[in-house]
């Protein structure tokens, strides 16, 4: 416990310090009226996540497709690949096995969200609070999801010893709620969300890196399929991708933009710096 403590710790004290330089932007309105205002954001862009599929084109159907296609030819290695994954769990340092546990546990993985959202309103930050308001409403939209869906597929878990093939539907019971994995796509959710506010890539892998320590943690203790884990991943994806598209086009992200600088952080072979946007 004291190491997922620690873990967190030095997770908000590196991403404040370094949102610090990368958003300058201050907001002008009162905390009462940026918190009204994002909370109408935050579910507009729930909603929007949730209409995507009726306004989809033909590109849309084609990248559904080739997710359920690759779904597809993972689920006839699901067996093969959870014998493995679990056969290196004992090999696998605790720590690591407890951080991916404690990010996907949703009371963690919403105070993350939240305290993002926080720092940016009460900092009067307009780039954390987007990304607050970003992860919350993303959050809360797989996490409905998902919810839904464990007892509505109602999938076997490896550890039950029943096989990939085994469900039964709308089953209260805990193990048979393997799909999809809740602390995948809170996550991964979570990590991609902030990673998407980064140009430089090894920054944004970091995050997504971090992102993928939970799924992990799921397949090395048989929690999880393989393919539970992929369309959790992608599922997150495609809604943080839908309500950052909302966020963008609803005219509140530029609305207080005038008269700012944006700073960014660039790295690069020999280079480091930070590059101010007017």
């Amino acid at each position: 416990m004291n190491g997922i403590l620690s873990f967190k710790s030095l997770f908000f004290s590196l991403f404040f310090l370094l949102n610090a330089f990368l958003g300058t932007a201050q907001d002008t309105l009162s905390t009462k009226e940026l918190l009204v205002a994002d909370a109408k954001s935050a579910f507009g862009g729930l909603k929007y996540a949730y209409s995507r599929p009726l306004q989809w084109k033909s590109k849309d159907f084609l990248n559904a497709g080739a997710i359920i296609l690759g779904s597809a030819a993972l689920y006839t290695f699901d067996e093969d690949s959870s014998d493995w994954f679990r056969k290196q769990e004992d090999d696998v340092p605790g720590l690591l096995k407890e951080t991916g546990y404690y990010l996907g546990k949703p009371l963690y993985n919403y105070s993350i969200n939240g305290g993002v959202y926080l720092f940016g309103l009460f900092s009067k930050n307009e780039e954390i609070r987007r990304t607050g308001v970003l992860l919350l409403s993303a959050s809360a939209t797989v996490g409905i999801i998902q919810s839904i869906s464990k007892t509505f597929v109602g999938r076997a878990r490896p550890v039950a010893g029943l096989g990939k093939a085994s469900f039964k539907p709308f089953s209260k019971e805990a193990g048979y709620h393997s799909f999809p994995s809740g602390h995948t796509i809170l996550s991964f959710t979570t990590f991609y969300a902030i990673g998407k506010q980064f140009n430089n890539p090894w920054v944004k892998g970091g995050f997504y890196t971090l992102g993928m320590i939970s799924p992990v943690s799921r397949l090395w203790s048989g929690a999880h399929w393989l393919t539970d884990v992929a369309l959790s991943v992608a599922v997150s994806v495609v809604v943080v991708d839908s309500i950052d598209k909302f966020l963008k086009n609803s005219g509140e992200e530029n609305k207080f933009s005038k008269n700012r600088i944006s700073w960014n952080l660039e790295m690069g072979p020999g280079t480091i710096g930070f590059r101010g946007i007017f």
